[in-house]
């Protein structure tokens, strides 16, 4: 049995250390993908999870492999493809710590992930199935996506979303925000930033968490808002948590997806359906993931950088007092 399967990208992140005369970059290779990074904050607090997704037959496939391996992630989903290269995130880091993305993806084998390749049984086994939008930039993962969300909903899961918005992966901003707002529709959870909410909507997060609730329907919305904290929004309860002050901030990649493994592994930690979730549940769960993706961070990467469960424990204990 497992408690949270999902579908989608594994890639490694190449995050900017310095540059020399002529402005060129010196990188650091990380593994990462949202739905990797996701599963990974789920792990580390002690959820049985698994990833489905495809990868390069080359030495980066085999890392990723490797890592999801030793960060307790299921590999069983995941396919080696002799076809084309793992993916390439390019990351760029601003004074603040905020990214810029270019993406060696034309294609990338994430892209190429089709359903029949899907052990449908991982799906079957989870109690959640979580996707993202990066699977939907491109056919023939596109259709895959549609097809796993389509078997998990018919399968009674619940199925969390995280629109994860990438501008370069996409066409145009129509293509983006059909996708997006097709996702939206799929999902009882949404995790989605303030960013997104104003890209999708023009609203302000408290509006937008209201909007995405009562057009789409999903039954507990998040909206991330970076050094404010997080929206939370569901037919019982609204309201806001801050987000960890004072902290040295040296790397936000992963940090909205590591909110998200790690606000929903609290969640379940209840043992309620969603709709029985009471206020201060739910603005625990939002507290929590505040936490984790704070201390997330303070160091480098996605998958490596989430925080021991004592670590944030601690933290939430510091803060308290």
């Amino acid at each position: 049995m497992l408690d949270v399967v999902a579908l989608g990208e594994l890639l490694i992140d190449f995050t900017y250390q310095s540059a020399d005369e002529d402005g060129y970059p010196t990188m650091a290779a990380h593994p990462g993908g949202a739905p990797a990074n996701f599963l990974a904050a789920l792990a580390k607090l002690g959820a049985r999870t698994a990833l489905l997704g495809k990868v390069g037959a080359d030495a980066f496939g085999r890392l990723l492999t490797g890592t999801l391996e030793k960060a307790g992630i299921g590999t069983m989903g995941i396919i080696s493809s002799p076809e084309a290269f793992t993916t390439l995130a390019f990351v760029t880091l601003d004074e603040s710590g905020d990214r810029e993305f270019s993406f060696a993806r034309k294609p990338g084998a994430d892209t190429c992930l089709r359903f029949e390749e899907l052990d449908l049984g991982l799906i079957d086994q989870a109690k959640v199935f979580h996707f993202g939008t990066l699977s939907l930039t491109d056919e023939p993962a596109r259709t895959c996506t549609y097809k796993a969300v389509a078997f998990a909903r018919e399968r009674g899961k619940l199925v969390s979303f995280d629109p994860n918005l990438r501008p370069p992966l996409w066409r145009g901003e129509a293509e983006a925000k059909e996708q997006m707002l097709w996702g939206l529709g799929q999902a009882d959870i949404v995790k989605i930033s303030d960013e997104e909410v104003k890209f999708l909507f023009g609203l302000a997060p408290e509006a937008g968490a209201e909007h995405i609730l009562t057009e789409f329907g999903p039954k507990l919305v998040f909206v991330t808002c970076g050094a404010e904290g997080c929206v939370y929004r569901s037919a019982k309860a609204a309201g806001r948590v801050p987000s960890l002050g004072s902290i040295l901030v040296k790397d936000t990649t992963g940090a909205g997806d590591i909110f998200g493994g790690s606000a929903l592994w609290k969640i379940l930690q209840t043992g309620k359906d969603i709709d029985a979730l009471t206020k201060g549940e739910i603005a625990q769960a939002a507290r929590f993931g505040c936490v984790t993706a704070g201390l997330s961070t303070t160091r480098s990467g996605g998958i490596q950088s989430v925080p021991a469960y004592g670590e944030i424990m601690a933290r939430i204990a510091a803060d308290d007092r």
